[in-house]
C-alpha cells in the first residue's frame, strides 16, 4: 500500500507541508511551472534550498505582486511577535494587534480577523506602517469562485475548498458568526490560496492510497497583545485540531497554523507512529524561523503492508424512481466529494422495474462521508458498504515536451509490469490550440517518453 507520513515535530504550516511534498516528486521544476501558470492573481511561486541544524530541505518562496507576503490580519496589518510586548500602529481608524482570532469592535470593519497566512512559519516579523493597503476582503464564496477557475482537476478543487470550509467554520465558531460573515483579508489571501492548491496537487500528484500523521506539536505559550493575552494554539487552530492528538512541549511560540492544521485534517486518515513501511523517498519542507530544533515537517513516501496490496471500500444502492438528469448529477457531486470512482449498471428490481445500480468506490476513511453525499442527492433508503482489499500498481506522473508544448504522462508500475498513458486533458488542450489530431501529439508524448 502506497503510504505518506508526515512527521509534525514542529508542527504544520501551508509552505511547510508543500516544500516537503515537492521533494517527494521528480519533477519538482514542472510542478513550479504548473504553479505559476494557474493565473492565481499576482502570484510567482519558487523553491529554494534550506538548511535547518544541519539538515538540508527546501522552503517555498511565494510572492505577491512582486513582495514576499507576511502574515496579515483581516486588516492588512502585520502580526505580534509571539513571544512579547504591546506594539501601537497608528492608523486612521481603531487600533489592532495580533493576527489571531481575537474580537475587536470595528466601527467601519464588521467581521472576523484572519489567522491563516503561514508563509515561511516564522513568527517574527517586524512591525511596519501598513496604512498603505487598500482594506478589500474576500468571502469563502468569492475564494471558492477563484478556485472553480483555476485549470486543475475537480479533484483539487473540490480538495482546496473543502481544506478552505474548515478555515472558515473554525473562524465562525470562534467569533459566533455565520460562516457567510467570514472575510479574509485579499492583500494576504493570495499567498495562503497557493499554499492550499499547491499541497492539493501534489496530493493528487502523488496518490497515495493511506495518509498518516505523528501527533501535532502546537508550540506553547501566550501571545501578548494590545487587548489581552491570548493561548497557542491560537482560537481557531484549536478548533481546526479538535479530535487529533497534539501536545504543546517546550517550544514557545506558534508552530501549527490554521492552513496547517486544516490541511492536516483533511488529508489524513489516522495519527500516531510512523507505520512499518518500506521507505522510499523523504521529503524535508523547510521553516523560515531557525530553533534549538530542526524546523520542518518530514513526508515520507513509502510501501506498507504486502506489495500492491490495498483497502478500500465500495458503496452501492438500488434506484428506480430518478430520472438519468438526477442520477448524473449525483455521480458528479460524489467524485467532487472525493470518490475515487462512481459508476451505474442497469438492475431488474422488484415489480419488475427496471432500475439503476449506483456503485462508489472509495477510500475506507471517506465512506461516511461519501454515504451522506449518497444520501443527500439520490431517493435512495439504504447505503450497502462493502470493505475489501484490491492491488493496485504504484503510480507517478512525468512530463515530456512535444513540439506542440508540455504533456503530463501517467505512470503505473509494480508487480512485473509498467504502463504509460499520455494525461487526455492535456493531448485535448493542444490539439484544440493547435488545430491539430489529438492522436498526432499523444504519438508525439509516447514517442518523447520511450
Amino acid at each position: 500500500m502506497k503510504t505518506l507520513y508526515f512527521e509534525c515535530g514542529m508542527g504544520a504550516a501551508g509552505d511547510m507541508l508543500t516544500a516537503g511534498l515537492l521533494e517527494l516528486i521528480p519533477d519538482r521544476q514542472a510542478f513550479i511551472d504548473k504553479m505559476n501558470s494557474l493565473g492565481l492573481p499576482g502570484v510567482h511561486v519558487a523553491c529554494e534550498p534550506s538548511v535547518k541544524c544541519g539538515i538540508t530541505g527546501t522552503h517555498m518562496k511565494v510572492t505577491v505582486n512582486g513582495e514576499e507576503e507576511e502574515s496579515l490580519d483581516l486588516d492588512g496589518h502585520e502580526p505580534h511577535d509571539h513571544e512579547h510586548h504591546d506594539h501601537e500602529h497608528h492608523h486612521d481608524h481603531e487600533h489592532h494587534d495580533h493576527g489571531h482570532e481575537h474580537h475587536h469592535d470595528h466601527e467601519h470593519h464588521d467581521h472576523e480577523h484572519e489567522h491563516h497566512h503561514d508563509h515561511d512559519h516564522d513568527h517574527d516579523h517586524e512591525h511596519h506602517d501598513h496604512g498603505h493597503h487598500h482594506h478589500h476582503h474576500a468571502s469563502l464564496g468569492d475564494i471558492e469562485a477563484l478556485i472553480d477557475g483555476l485549470d486543475v482537476s475537480d479533484r483539487v478543487r473540490a480538495d482546496a475548498k473543502a481544506v478552505y470550509a474548515l478555515i472558515a467554520d473554525a473562524e465562525s465558531k470562534v467569533h459566533g458568526r455565520p460562516v457567510a460573515e467570514v472575510h479574509f483579508h485579499e492583500v494576504g489571501t493570495m499567498d495562503a490560496v497557493a499554499d492550499v492548491v499547491a499541497v492539493c496537487l501534489l496530493m493528487e500528484m502523488i496518490g497515495a492510497d493511506k495518509v498518516t500523521a505523528s501527533p501535532v506539536h502546537t508550540g506553547s505559550g501566550y501571545v501578548r497583545c494590545m487587548h489581552g493575552v491570548l493561548p497557542v494554539p491560537a482560537p481557531a487552530t484549536a478548533l481546526i485540531l479538535s479530535g487529533i492528538p497534539t501536545y504543546g512541549g517546550q517550544v514557545k511560540g506558534e508552530l501549527c497554523t490554521p492552513t496547517g492544521a486544516a490541511l492536516l485534517k483533511h488529508f489524513v486518515s489516522s495519527f500516531g507512529d510512523r507505520p512499518v513501511m518500506t521507505v522510499g523517498a523523504i521529503g524535508y519542507g523547510m521553516g523560515k524561523k531557525d530553533f534549538e530544533r530542526a524546523n520542518c515537517v518530514r513526508a515520507f513516501l513509502g510501501e506498507s503492508g504486502r506489495q500492491g496490496e490495498t483497502r478500500i471500500t465500495k458503496l452501492e444502492c438500488n434506484l428506480d424512481d430518478m430520472t438519468g438528469e438526477a442520477v448524473g448529477f449525483a455521480m458528479d457531486e460524489l467524485f467532487k466529494a472525493g470518490a475515487r470512482d462512481v459508476y451505474t449498471q442497469a438492475i431488474g428490481m422488484k415489480k419488475s422495474r427496471p432500475g439503476v445500480l449506483l456503485s462508489v468506490i472509495c477510500l475506507p476513511e471517506d465512506a461516511d462521508r461519501l454515504a451522506a453525499v449518497m444520501m443527500r442527492h439520490t431517493t435512495t433508503l439504504g447505503i450497502r458498504r462493502q470493505d475489501m482489499s484490491r492491488y493496485v500498481l504504484d503510480r507517478r506522473i512525468e512530463t515530456v515536451e512535444t513540439s506542440y508544448g508540455t504533456v503530463r504522462v501517467k505512470i503505473a508500475s509494480g508487480m512485473g509490469v509498467e504502463r504509460a498513458k499520455a494525461e487526455y486533458d492535456d493531448l485535448a488542450a493542444l490539439a484544440e490550440r493547435h488545430g491539430v489530431p489529438l492522436s498526432e501529439i499523444r504519438e508525439q508524448a509516447e514517442a518523447a517518453r520511450r
